[in-house]
């Protein structure tokens, strides 16, 4: 059974959980024999707890576009007992929490970039009710959506699926935004993702696509090669609320087709950052919702592990005009 765990010199949570160990690992021979995440193959998941589907048919069944269970192998659990521990330094917790499995397609082996467009509404609307679908349960307070695509970025099964992970924790990461956006909007009066966003579209020269409503630029301390963040042009604190999914669906599609091109792979992983559950209305009015896209490079090493810096071999002024051109966008579009 899965716990957490605190470290207390960093005061990060770290999840261990013996039974992810047991996953099965579906790349290289006999790649998509008798996979469990496609269409017809319902019954060697756990049973579905949210669809999109034909009018007419049933769950557990085929006729599916969009299908979402609990993770087999999961990190987290939502129906195990809640117990906490301190021993001295040492402070540990059940694994109390939530993982599903987002399958995007009934067919196997898709690229997401190259799914259709109306496809790629589906998946986000599966995205965004989930994260819904928990939003008021007392005990959790973040809800992570994530893809892990490729094996080289940590992916076990090639069927294009994503993962949502329901936390009792807001993770580090999420954390360290929140506190440098509070104390913006503290001082300045405005959320610090608009106003960076304002400067970053007047300059163009990290920004890699603009549609009516969304952006996507490459960050100006980009950790990775070709790192892309898309976030909406007008304040939106919490994708819980996103009705724009069209054009979203547009954009990340374009967007990571172009990242596939560049990087002369399809391998990366997405994240989907939003204010956390019961967030305060300081923090709705100073944080604003994102998606990460991180392609998956050689990236990690002795320096990065003992400093916690990123060290990037491409300029992302360079990334971001390299992108430009295999998406044909220019300013003023």
């Amino acid at each position: 059974m899965s716990e957490w765990r605190k470290d207390p010199f960093t005061e990060r949570w770290t999840i261990v959980a013996p039974e992810r160990a047991g996953r099965p690992y579906e790349f290289g021979e006999g790649e998509g024999t008798q996979c469990p995440f496609c269409e017809g193959m319902e019954a060697m998941t756990p049973p579905e707890v949210f669809s999109i589907r034909r009018d007419g048919t049933v769950e557990n069944q085929p006729g599916w576009f969009v299908r979402v269970f609990p993770n087999k192998y999961p990190a987290l659990q939502r129906d195990i007992p809640f117990w906490s521990m301190e021993d001295g330094f040492h402070r540990a917790m059940s694994g109390f929490g939530v993982h599903e499995v987002i399958v995007e397609t009934p067919h196997h082996a898709v690229d997401f970039s190259e799914l259709p467009e109306e496809q790629i509404v589906r998946v986000l609307t599966a995205y965004r009710e989930r994260l819904r679908y928990f939003s008021g349960e007392r005990e959790l307070r973040y809800g992570l959506i994530f893809k892990n695509q490729g094996v080289e970025a940590g992916a076990s099964m090639s069927h294009a699926h994503s993962q949502f992970v329901a936390t009792p924790v807001i993770p580090q990461a999420v954390c360290a935004e929140l506190q440098s956006a509070r104390t913006f909007y503290s001082q300045c009066g405005k959320c610090l993702f608009c106003a960076l966003l304002e400067q970053e579209r007047g300059k163009f020269a990290r920004v890699v696509f603009e549609s009516e409503h969304f952006v996507a630029l490459v960050p100006y301390a980009a950790r990775f090669p070709f790192e892309v963040v898309v976030l909406p042009v007008h304040h939106s604190a919490t994708f819980l609320e996103e009705t724009r999914l069209e054009d979203l669906a547009q954009t990340l599609r374009r967007v990571l087709w172009g990242v596939r091109e560049c990087s002369g792979g399809s391998a990366f992983n997405f994240v989907l950052h939003s204010v956390p559950y019961h967030a305060r209305s300081e923090e709705h009015q100073s944080y604003h919702w994102h998606f990460e896209i991180l392609p998956s490079f050689p990236r990690v090493a002795g320096f990065e592990w003992g400093s916690g810096f990123s060290i990037n071999v491409l300029p992302p002024e360079e990334a971001a005009s390299r992108l430009r051109l295999c998406l044909g966008f220019q300013e003023g579009e």
